[in-house]
């Protein structure tokens, strides 16, 4: 085949990711400060017990604004650092919030116990019935170590995704109690007007941009391009390929690679809302999403009726070309994951080389599609067949050898993998291995949390 290369690429002198982690670090440091210095400027208590329970208590209001913060799915984050990345970091967040409203807890008794000379559990009591607000505080933490509990991954594997966000919305619950008990009894919030400014500052921005990112521009996009199912092609027995069309689709933020999520407003759909990204790149009249039958609600899809109406939020994600940093690329797929990765194949820049990964060329989706594409743009595609535990003439398929292999310029690549997680984690650590820098390998994981 012949080769296409892409003239003078360049890599930007800051990547956008690089951009956006710098922003909001920076955003949490300067918070974490502004913080540190109210509780200062609001003197100690004379238990050190008590202080360590206010200091705790504050540090984890800030991290439960960041937390929402995080999530709130606003688009310049979104598309620099990906929902991914942001869920993961909000999970972490997640355990230090954990930590610090214990502590806050633990230390607050434990410091009015011990001032008062009473039990722990009694002295809980007391101020429950005698301190304003404080069963307002229990109840929330209570709330948040349920959300903390189900969120783990051995607890979030085995609930559906609407269980789980049914139950993580009393979270929000938590946040207007926890704020409610600051307001109320807490020591550098009450007594300086400065800390009642900032708090009620830092709350509404966080509020504002959980209400923005995850109800306003949805619903704004949504009725201003009413998207509707304009077909459904079943492309092998068990997968299907669903056309999604709208209004003025062209004027619609949306790159190959990205995904939304899709929530069919059908009788038995409705309800559902499932991720799942393009399988081509965005034309401006339509788009196209193809899904794999794994599951009761991506099984359903073959179902659906010409002119359903679709309630899309999106687009989300950071797998697109606008990382891209070197003139050619390698693009890796697994099984279904040739989805985002069909997409990119038509927008990504500069020679390309796409290994597909499955088990039997049966099992290679868009197959047909993937071979015109490439041979219209000069693109090499290999086909790599076999179990997945099957090892080649230099090891592990996807590992270190094969890919140097098989792709022996790989290192001038940006290299985009998607598949199974196993897949995608020995592709990610054979490149690794390769001496590949982590800006040259994108990797995201299309899932809604956990």
């Amino acid at each position: 085949m012949a080769e296409f290369t892409s003239a003078g690429l360049r890599a930007p002198v800051l990547r956008p990711r690089t951009t956006a982690g710098i922003v909001l670090s920076t955003l949490f440091a300067a918070n974490v400060v502004a913080v540190t210095a109210l509780f200062a400027a609001s003197g100690p208590s004379s238990n050190v017990l008590v202080s360590l329970g206010r200091l705790a208590g504050l540090y984890g209001a800030l991290l439960m604004a960041f937390q929402l913060l995080l999530v709130a799915r606003l688009p310049w984050v979104d598309r620099r650092i990906g929902m991914d990345r942001l869920t993961s970091w909000h999970r972490l967040l997640g355990f230090g919030l954990l930590w610090t409203l214990t502590g806050h807890a633990v230390f607050i008794v434990s410091g009015y116990a011990a001032v008062e000379n009473t039990g722990p559990i009694d002295q809980l009591g007391t101020l429950i019935t005698t301190m304003e607000d404080v069963l307002r505080a229990v109840v929330a933490l209570v709330l948040i170590l349920v959300a903390g509990a189900l969120s783990a991954r051995y607890a979030r594997r085995r609930l559906a995704y609407e269980t789980w966000h049914f139950t993580h919305l009393y979270t929000y619950l938590a946040v207007v109690l926890a704020f409610g008990h600051q307001v109320a009894v807490g020591e550098s919030f009450v007594d300086s007007a400065a800390a009642r400014a900032y708090w009620w500052t830092l709350w509404g921005a966080a509020l504002a941009a959980v209400l923005a990112g995850r109800m306003v521009l949805p619903v704004r996009r949504n009725l201003k391009h009413r998207f509707r199912v304009s077909a459904v092609v079943p492309e092998s027995p068990d997968v299907v390929s669903v056309y999604v069309t709208g209004e003025k689709l062209d004027e619609l933020p949306v790159r190959a690679g990205q995904f939304f999520l899709w929530r069919f407003l059908s009788r038995d759909r409705w309800w559902q809302a499932n991720p799942f990204s393009l399988s081509a790149a965005p034309d401006g009249r339509s788009l196209r999403l193809t899904v794999k039958a794994v599951g009761q609600g991506s099984a359903g899809l073959r179902g659906l009726r010409p002119g359903t109406r679709v309630f899309a939020e999106g687009p989300y994600g950071a797998f697109t070309t606008a990382h891209q940093t070197r003139d050619n690329a390698l693009l890796i797929a697994g099984g279904v994951g040739i989805t985002p990765i069909r997409a990119l194949l038509e927008d990504v820049r500069g020679h390309v080389v796409l290994l597909y990964r499955v088990r039997s060329e049966d099992d290679a989706v868009l197959l047909d599609e993937l071979v015109a594409i490439a041979r219209t743009r000069g693109a090499v595609l290999r086909l790599l067949t076999g179990p997945s535990d099957q090892d080649g003439p230099h090891g592990p398929v996807l590992g270190a050898r094969s890919l140097a292999a098989l792709v022996p310029d790989v290192a001038d690549r940006d290299v985009f993998v998607c598949g199974p997680p196993g897949m995608t984690k020995a592709a990610v650590r054979g490149l690794k291995e390769l001496g590949l820098p982590p800006a040259q390998v994108h990797a995201e994981r299309f899932s809604l949390a956990g």
